[in-house]
């Protein structure tokens, strides 16, 4: 790696400010656009420069079939994703649609309309909108609102979705209605995170859903003209749905269902008798989507093995194998079959390479991919793949994580990343990341990509145990994970920096709070910094949902837990450098939690970088910003590890 200098004298030509804080040191601060970065230096042009062709990555989502057979597909070719076209195997994109804004959840109506949705500036307030053959574009909800799940009837008569409004953590089923006030009226007033899932083929029920937790929904049949409610397969236990498809006829309806078991299985419910019948089969391992084709011949579904997707193709009604695909080791994701039923459209990213769309032909079981997006330059042959490996924890339970390293001479030993997924019901799937390909690639340091228990795809057992008071069983994994690092002859147990967003991000601080003397610097993207104020301040449609995930405040127990193992409150423990990002429109992680964890930081003594986005929610979707976010990560792991000029 060549080593670069920081041109200091760059910061001439930009706007720089010192503000005067509660803290031992001046706040250097500057703003580029809607960017904010305090304490960062000016970087070198070579980092931005050595970037590039990993920030130039591209990638193509599969969203739907498009009415005429093509595909549509979302990718980059500006600022923000975008809906393109694609008419065949290997033909052009053609976009559709050109926001400022990320478009989404890309559907292709009945009527031929397309569907899909967008917010302002990372809000998460999504508004629904419909582009027809000439290319006009309608809203179809409320300004104001928080719209999502849309479904609909197989002619595209009955049209529906879940509707919140500001402060309510309550949602509404509305239902596209030309001659309604508005173009749509409220048919059902639901109670907590309420959805439509799917409507019956004659238009008169919908499928509801209602998510409680991770580990509990439940499912009703909604009588659309009436608005009667009758649930589907009551109990008394939890029981965790995910998806829900109506079989042709109306008779029976496909969920995802972990009853009876410790894993999501494929499971056929018939809705006159209440007989269940599993289709999927027995197995160790999360099945995680399914699709029907529409004449109800042709069964797929994804089974998630150890982080790896596995794609099943069967005969819906004889349960007989058809020719399975033969696919690169990654991960499946939006399946759709085509109007026909002839072909399966989907997407799959691999570590070495990036997500683009693809078709199987279900009779031969041929695979074709569709687009082929580019890799900014990179060479794909030397990409890194990472290992699946295992290490024990402190009460002897097996941990997973993905390791990739790099290309080491004898003797020498990688610097270490250790990157934490959010969710915290989320896991990490060896997919194409351009962080970890520059980490490895230019900094030479290795990443481990950890699934800490209390992550999904493991079964509800491991899901269940860093809940509540159990929360820092997960913290303490990450160091086990320091412990068996030491252990590994090319990796250097004394350069370990701790990585992470969202809940990562919480994880990333509470790790620096108890293995600070074991690290050289902790990087956080709007994470949780104390779970009273989060819990306060979190959007009303997410509260009570998270309560159910870390413990309920109101609770003098949980909030004394709380208050000992929130980062906030021990932040005197933190003694390495800290860079810290967050979006200002955040919903679910406030920018108040970056704040205050960033001024206490500061107060103790402690190097902290602060970089803040006027434009962006949970999480950085423009490529501007991500790019001015790699840079600094860049610049900050360099100083920590000690991999640039004059260290």
């Amino acid at each position: 790696m060549k080593p670069r200098l920081l041109a200091l004298t760059a910061a001439l030509a930009l706007s720089v400010s010192t503000i005067a804080l509660a803290q031992t040191a001046p706040v250097e601060r500057r703003e580029i656009g809607n960017q904010i970065l305090e304490n960062v230096p000016v970087a070198d042009p070579a980092i931005r420069e050595g970037l590039a062709r990993y920030q130039n990555a591209r990638s193509a989502a599969f969203q739907d079939w498009a009415a005429d057979g093509g595909m549509l597909i979302v990718t980059r070719f500006g600022n923000t994703n975008q809906i393109h076209k694609v008419a065949g195997p290997g033909a052009d994109r053609s976009q559709l649609t050109f926001h400022d804004e990320p478009v989404s959840g890309v559907h292709t109506l009945p009527t031929g309309e397309i569907l899909f949705s967008k917010d302002t500036g990372g809000d998460e307030w999504f508004q629904l909108f419909v582009r027809d053959a000439s290319g006009k574009e309608t809203q179809l909800t409320e300004p104001g609102t928080r719209n999502q799940s849309p479904a609909w009837s197989g002619d595209g008569k009955v049209l529906v979705w879940s509707r919140a409004a500001k402060g309510s953590a309550n949602y509404d089923i509305v239902l596209r209605d030309p001659s309604a006030p508005g173009g749509r009226q409220v048919i059902f007033q639901g109670d907590g995170q309420v959805s439509p899932i799917d409507v019956s083929p004659d238009g008169k029920t919908v499928l509801l859903g209602r998510y409680f937790s991770i580990g509990q929904s439940k499912r009703w049949l909604l009588d659309v003209a009436t608005g009667k409610t009758t649930e589907l397969n009551p109990t008394k236990g939890k029981i965790a749905y995910d998806g829900g498809v109506f079989t042709p006829g109306g008779k029976s309806v496909l969920m995802l269902s972990d009853e009876g078991s410790d894993f999501m299985r494929l499971v056929e419910f018939d809705l006159a008798t209440g007989k269940k019948v599993l289709v999927s089969g027995e197995r160790p391992w999360d099945v995680e989507d399914f699709k029907l084709s529409a004449d109800g011949r042709v069964l797929a579904y994804v089974v998630n093995e150890d982080g790896y997707s596995k794609l099943v193709v069967q005969d819906f009604r004889t349960r007989r194998a058809l020719p399975q695909p033969e696919l690169p080791g990654g991960v499946v994701s939006n399946l759709a079959f085509s109007a026909d039923g002839s072909k399966i459209g989907f997407s799959l990213a691999t570590p070495t390479t990036s997500s683009d769309a693809w078709s199987l032909d279900v009779a031969s079981g041929q695979v074709t991919r569709w687009t082929a997006s580019e890799l900014g330059g990179l060479d794909p042959a030397a990409l890194v793949a990472p290992a699946l490996v295992r290490f024990p924890s402190f009460d002897k339970r097996s941990i997973p994580a993905f390791v990739y390293k790099p290309k080491l001479a004898a003797g020498q030993k990688a610097p270490v990343i250790i990157d934490i997924h959010g969710g915290p019901e989320g896991q990490s799937r060896p997919v194409f990341n351009a962080f970890h390909q520059h980490t490895v690639a230019e900094l030479g340091a290795a990443v481990i990509v950890t699934n800490v228990r209390g992550s999904s795809g493991y079964g509800k057992t491991y899901l269940d145990l860093d809940n509540a008071e159990k929360r820092e069983d997960s913290v303490k994994d990450i160091g086990a994970l320091l412990d068996w690092i030491k252990t590994q002859p090319d990796l250097d147990p004394n350069r370990v920096v701790v990585y992470g967003q969202s809940y990562g991000g919480y994880m990333s601080l509470a790790v620096m709070t108890h293995y600070s003397d074991r690290l050289a610097g902790g990087v956080e993207r709007y994470g949780i910094s104390n779970f009273v104020s989060f819990l306060k301040n979190t959007e009303a449609y997410r509260r009570d949902l998270r309560r159910v995930e870390y413990g309920d405040e109101r609770d003098p127990k949980m909030l004394k837990a709380f208050e000992t193992i929130s980062p906030l409150n021990n932040v005197s423990r933190i003694t390495k450098p800290m860079l810290v990002m967050q979006g200002w429109n955040d919903p679910r992680v406030p920018k108040s939690e970056s704040d205050q964890v960033v001024e206490k930081l500061r107060e103790k003594g402690v190097p902290t970088w602060y970089v803040q986005f006027k434009d962006e929610g949970h999480g950085f979707l423009k490529k501007v910003n991500n790019d001015r976010r790699r840079e600094v990560e860049t610049q900050f792991l360099e100083k920590v590890l000690g991999t640039g000029a004059g260290q």
